[in-house]
């Protein structure tokens, strides 16, 4: 589509052919026709362009349900969803409905089956007319000979082929001229003038923390974080009518966050995301989509904040509705228990017992039920008195040349009282750091100095990747810690602590979710006893309810914890020092990590 002037005359015939249609109409619109087109994030060919392994194709995975929108609306609505995966039922008979110009956080506990749901809307197992068109962000970008920038841009070129292949198939239908799907696609064509392609890849780009090196970087040499990004700003790029995001932030640092989250507020076609950080959710979301313990989904207008209240109002409401018609019939069946034989008691008994039959036979109100909560726990340690890890005049460069540092003179140190969160830009080096304080990395000049009894446990972004994927939880933690026990029971207790119960402990390692693996990993740390703990990202894939808990265990731990984290709220929660990395230095930042967030909030450019 390099073409400029090609593209806007065929524009211009395109609605020179709709309006000689519209004056010969004869009122009887069509609906429109078509394969079945799913949107990948690999490319928006269709179905018989793309190869059999790209099509995220899921045996597995079951859903049934009717689509019941207009033919020709951009909202989604289906009726009676249900939704299987390995035979284990995730959603059961819901409505899901999805309005355009809305942006909804899609939540629920780890393993509830939040991205499978994203999935099976992606790959249409309920059939979505082919006019809206559905882009699940789930894969990074291709490793190829090309950089960030053109990557993008190709992506875009493919997006203004595929819409304007789609005109000339509505323009071909009878009365296609008349459908309004035309007017959003004329405006999604010119939105995205070729002319200006380089600039706005630029800009996104930018945004999510590409300086103008790395923007000339193949995609085939960087890392899977990276090729991520290049992803989230393909999909950003193109608008679709229906984006699926599932954990947008895990692969961002807060610069990225914030820029990610006020770009994404302004989404006003529809936007369904799986996040667990409040913080975003509350300052992108117009809707919450609630998946329970009871596999329904229940929607409530507003952002997290307003979902937690309105679920708690909710809950007191029903709580107080339940006892009373408890209470009720409690109160029946003991008259009719007393009725004994006399004639008119009898009646009336069984008049009394109609008026249970009627309340059984409309639903009886539900008993509010959460389900069971569990806790992660850091066992405490005996104190090590200080210093327990120092760094005295360290310097690092990854090449090992003094002239290449990312860090000069460092002199930091850290206690088993520390509850150090770690911020900075994308690149300062905070993974670094956390390598160097745990001897994975050896300072280029200088000393890191380490207690001859220090035992330092570590979380990082790449823990669940190095689980054994064949072996069950439980024959994974007798494996790591033979030493401690071998017995099954003793196994069951210590994971189910951590939320890894029922089927879910035999199961392979391979069949959990994300969070499920996260929380396997939280419950191995815990079974090292370390004194300091060195946590990379840890609230990747883990929902609320173990963010929570996780925050809730670092302030009872007698040790020390260094955090890097892009979610604002666990920082706000844990943390008792920050320190900002930036410039090969890391100095303490003064003030909450919310004013830190208003920092980063000024200088964002959209």
């Amino acid at each position: 589509m390099s073409n400029v002037s090609a593209s806007k005359q065929k524009r211009l015939a395109a609605r020179a052919a709709r309006a000689d249609k519209k004056a010969s109409k004869d009122g009887s619109p069509m609906s429109t026709s078509g394969t079945n087109t799913p949107i990948t994030p690999l490319s928006n060919a269709s179905l018989e362009d793309l190869p059999l392994d790209k099509l995220n194709i899921n045996v597995a995975r079951t859903a049934t349900g009717v689509y019941t929108s207009q033919e020709r609306s951009r909202d989604i609505k289906i009726e009676s969803y249900s939704l299987n995966y390995h035979g284990r039922v995730l959603i059961d008979n819901a409505n899901i409905e999805l309005n355009f110009g809305r942006r909804y956080g899609l939540i629920g506990a780890n393993g509830s089956g939040k991205s499978t749901f994203l999935h099976s809307l992606a790959g249409r197992d309920i059939e979505i007319p082919d006019h809206i068109d559905i882009y699940l962000l789930n894969q990074e970008a291709e490793p190829e000979e090309k950089n960030a920038v053109e990557a993008v841009i190709e992506m875009a070129e493919k997006e203004v082929a595929r819409l304007e292949k789609q005109v000339e198939e509505i323009l071909g239908e009878d009365d296609g001229a008349d459908n309004p799907v035309l007017e959003d696609i004329y405006e999604r064509i010119e939105s995205m003038d070729p002319a200006t392609f380089e600039t706005r890849a630029c800009t996104l780009l930018s945004g999510l923390g590409f300086t103008t090196q790395q923007m000339a970087k193949q995609t085939k040499d960087m890392s899977g974080g990276w090729r991520m990004r290049v992803a989230l700003a393909r999909a950003l790029f193109i608008r679709p009518t229906v984006l699926l995001l599932d954990e947008p932030t895990n692969h961002l640092d807060l610069e990225a966050c914030v820029w990610l989250e006020e770009y994404l507020k302004t989404y006003d076609r529809i936007l369904v995301m799986v996040s667990h950080s409040q913080d975003f959710l509350n300052g992108v979301c117009t809707n919450i989509m609630d998946l329970t313990h009871k596999r329904k989904l229940i929607y409530y207008g507003g952002n997290y904040d307003t979902f937690v209240k309105t679920k708690e109002e909710n809950e007191v409401n029903q709580a107080k509705a339940y006892q009373k018609q408890q209470d009720e019939i409690a109160h029946i069946k003991k008259f009719i228990a007393s009725a004994g034989t006399y004639a008119n008691l009898v009646r009336q008994a069984k008049s009394k017992q109609k008026i249970i039959d009627k309340m059984e036979a409309a639903g009886l109100i539900e008993k509010v039920e959460h389900p069971p909560p569990f806790k992660f726990d850091f066992t405490d340690v005996d104190r090590l008195p200080p210093p327990v890890c120092s760094m005295q005049e360290v310097s690092f460069a990854y090449t090992g040349q003094m002239k290449d540092c990312l860090y000069r003179d460092l002199e930091l140190g850290v206690d088993m009282d520390s509850r150090v969160a770690l911020v900075g830009p994308n690149g300062a080096g905070k993974s670094t750091l956390l390598k160097l304080m745990g001897g994975e990395l050896n300072p280029t000049a200088g000393r890191v100095q380490h207690h001859s009894a220090l035992k330092l446990g570590k979380y990082s972004q790449h823990s669940n990747d190095q689980l054994d994927m064949e072996l069950s939880p439980i024959d994974y933690m007798k494996k790591k810690f033979a030493s401690v026990s071998t017995e099954t029971d003793f196994w069951r207790r210590q994971i189910g602590r951590y939320g890894l119960t029922g089927a879910h402990q035999t199961s392979p390692i391979a069949n959990l979710s994300d969070g499920l693996k996260s929380r396997l990993v939280f419950a191995e740390l815990a079974m090292a006893h370390p004194h300091i703990i060195l946590l990379d990202e840890p609230t990747n894939h883990l929902d609320m309810e173990s963010i929570d808990s996780l925050a809730d265990a670092i302030k009872r731990f007698n040790g020390g914890v260094v955090l890097v984290s892009h979610d604002f709220r666990l920082i706000s929660q844990v943390a008792r020092e920050i320190w900002r990395c930036e410039n090969g230095k890391v100095d303490p930042f003064q003030g909450s990590i919310q004013e830190y967030k208003e920092t980063l909030r000024k200088n964002v450019k959209l």
